[in-house]
């Protein structure tokens, strides 16, 4: 079944339908809101808040042109930015538990690579929480310039600027601290 004769029946009230997309994006919203808030139990509630909300406003949801997974994610965003404003307190982005690089290698070499990963993320986590949304949208989530504007409210063009400048901040910052430990 296509995913617009879905969306027409849950927009119908057929639960059996909206089970159907809530399947095939939970994965998806939930990496999202996990890595925003960096809790499991804080991902696993604001991702039901999500499709709470979904459900009951799916029959505002029109295609004019955004994806329905798009209109998933700009509630995830707005609910995220909510519950940051509510706990007052700087975003973060956890560290995965998972081995960061393959086994077999030399310790020495994955302390080293372990060590420049724990780097970037403390670097990934001083940006403001819009740049972090954009690089968890376009490394983690794989989404394009389009999708992501389409998310986070903001033409094409601005998500490329503000990519490239966040790649550049982010150059810079490692510059800087290359510098200081040499």
């Amino acid at each position: 079944m296509q995913e617009e004769e879905i969306l027409a029946l849950a927009a119908r009230g057929d639960r059996e339908a909206f089970g159907m997309l809530y399947e095939r994006y939970v994965d998806r919203i939930f990496n999202y809101v996990y890595y925003r808030t960096g809790n499991q139990d804080d991902a696993e509630d604001l991702t039901a808040r999500v499709f709470q909300r979904a459900m009951n406003h799916i029959v505002n949801y029109t295609n004019r042109g955004v994806p329905f997974s798009a209109w998933l994610y700009r509630i995830a965003h707005n609910l995220l930015a909510n519950w940051h404003r509510d706990r007052s307190r700087k975003q973060e982005i956890p560290l995965s538990d998972a081995p960061l690089v393959a086994k077999g290698e030399h310790p020495e070499t994955n302390l080293v690579h372990n060590e420049q990963q724990e780097a970037l993320l403390r670097l990934i986590r001083s940006l403001p929480a819009e740049r972090q949304t954009l690089l968890i949208l376009k490394f983690v989530e794989h989404l394009s310039n389009a999708e992501i504007g389409q998310i986070m409210g903001r033409s094409e063009g601005a998500v490329k600027s503000l990519y490239h400048r966040t790649l550049l901040s982010l150059r810079d910052q490692i510059g800087s601290a290359e510098e200081y430990n040499e």
